[in-house]
Parts: structure tokens; sequence; C-alpha cells
């Protein structure tokens, strides 16, 4: 296993368990633990945990794996969540894309739709997310255009008052939303109040919402919140979402697809 794979489901491991001890990292990774103090000390040298004696924990209450480190777990779903949005979006519409692993995958599908392929623009895609921009903009029937702002180093965010500035000034067709919560009654969220505040202007500007959120982070709820739920026009999640909670979500008047 390489060093980065490695790192990787280290911290998969920390984010589901709070808490990882040597020992028991290097059984689960059938590595020696004198690797995984190693892991652990230049992990923690780059502030993606807090060591402890003879372990580790999470640094931080709202801890957020960078996007870089998260693996592909879901990865199945959140392909076919993302091909399932980008089947709801309508060529030459202003398209909003917010950061996060389920957009990006939206992004990429929307980059292969052949009714895609040309146009002047085929689609104008707003978007905080630099990574997202990045992958877009080689693509030339697209119409780039990308916020101001800081950017997050955990999710390749662009946040702050410049962005503000841009997407205060434009409107668009269709936001497509992701986030780490989503839930009837708290609506949808994220770890970070700065990033949750882009995303939540992202969605005024819109004529439509559309959250795209693998079953997972259904019925959660995180620190920051985005926006409530009835500003959420369709719900794109996978088909293991129980049916109780989609029940939940139509009943407060949204469109569920699952797929």
């Amino acid at each position: 296993m390489s060093r980065d794979a490695r790192w990787k489901a280290l911290l998969e491991l920390l984010v589901e368990r709070g808490r990882l001890d040597v020992e028991e990292a290097a059984t689960e990774l059938a590595v020696s633990a004198a690797t995984i103090r190693r892991d652990f000390d230049q992990l923690a040298e780059q502030q993606m945990l807090v060591r402890t004696r003879g372990g580790a924990v999470v640094h931080g209450v709202s801890y957020e794996l960078p996007l870089r480190y998260k693996t592909a777990r879901h990865a199945s779903e959140k392909q076919r969540i993302a091909k399932a949005v980008a089947d709801l979006v309508v060529p030459g519409e202003a398209v909003g894309l917010t950061g996060g692993t389920t957009t990006t995958e939206v992004a990429r599908a929307l980059a292969v739709r052949s009714d895609l392929a040309s146009g002047s623009p085929a689609l104008t895609v707003v978007t905080n997310a630099l990574n997202i921009a990045n992958e877009l903009a080689v693509r030339p029937q697209f119409k780039i255009v990308v916020t101001g702002g800081v950017a997050r180093p955990q999710s390749y965010e662009l946040i702050g008052p410049l962005a503000d500035g841009v997407l205060a000034q434009i409107t668009i067709d269709v936001a497509v939303l992701g986030v780490v919560a989503f839930d009837v009654t708290h609506g949808a969220a994220a770890h970070d109040e700065a990033e949750a505040a882009i995303n939540r202007l992202l969605c005024e500007r819109a004529e439509r919402v559309i959250v795209a959120a693998d079953s997972s982070k259904l019925g959660r709820r995180a620190f920051a919140r985005i926006c409530a739920i009835d500003a959420v026009d369709t719900l794109v999640t996978d088909t293991a979402a129980p049916a109780e909670t989609v029940r939940g979500f139509e009943e407060a008047g949204l469109s569920v697809v699952t797929v």
C-alpha cells in the first residue's frame, strides 16, 4: 500500500471512529506499528489529526477531510446521482455548482453529455470550486464563471466577501448543492459557516435548487445551515435511502429522484 493510500485509509477510519490507536490502525492496514506512528506524526504536522499518547483523534469538532484525501466511499452511488442530476439540466442554462465530491461528479457528467458537446455556450457554469472550474475550463463550449474569494483547502471552495460580490450580480437557472447533511427539519447544512454562506447565496440566485446527496447524508444535521427545506426543489439520492426518509422529503414538497 502506498503512503497516500495508507493516509486516506487512516483518515477515513479516524472520521468513522473519532479515535484510533497505533496497534489498532496497524492491524487494520496490515503494516507495522512504527509505520503508523510515523504516519500519525506526519499527518499531525499537517494539522489533519491530533496526536495522542498511543494514537490520534480527529482535528476539531467540525473535522472535515480535505477533498484530495476523501476516498471513493459511495463512489458508484455518487456517479449515478451525478448522471441523474446532469440529466435535469437543459442545454443553454446557467448552472451553479458548489464544491464537494458529488458536485464534482456532476461536473464530469455534464462534460460528457453528447448534447452539450457544442454551443455558444452549451452551458454557463458558475462555481466557487477551483477543482470544478479547472476540470471544465478545457471545454470550450462551456462558459465558466468563477467567483472570487479565499480558497478553503478542505474543499477547494472560494469563500468570503469577494465571492459574495460576484454572486450578487448574477442570476442562474439551477443551483446544484453538495451537502454534508440534509434533513426535513433542519434543511441543508455544511461543516463550515463561511462555505455555507456562499452556498446559500448561490441558492438564492437560482430559479430552482437541486440537492445532490447520497443516502448517508440524509436525516443528518451539521453545524452550518445552508438553507431551509422549502428552498429546495429536487433531491437526487440513491436507492439505499430509507423509504420513510424519502416519504418525509416528498411530504415536504420536494421532488425526489432515487437512482
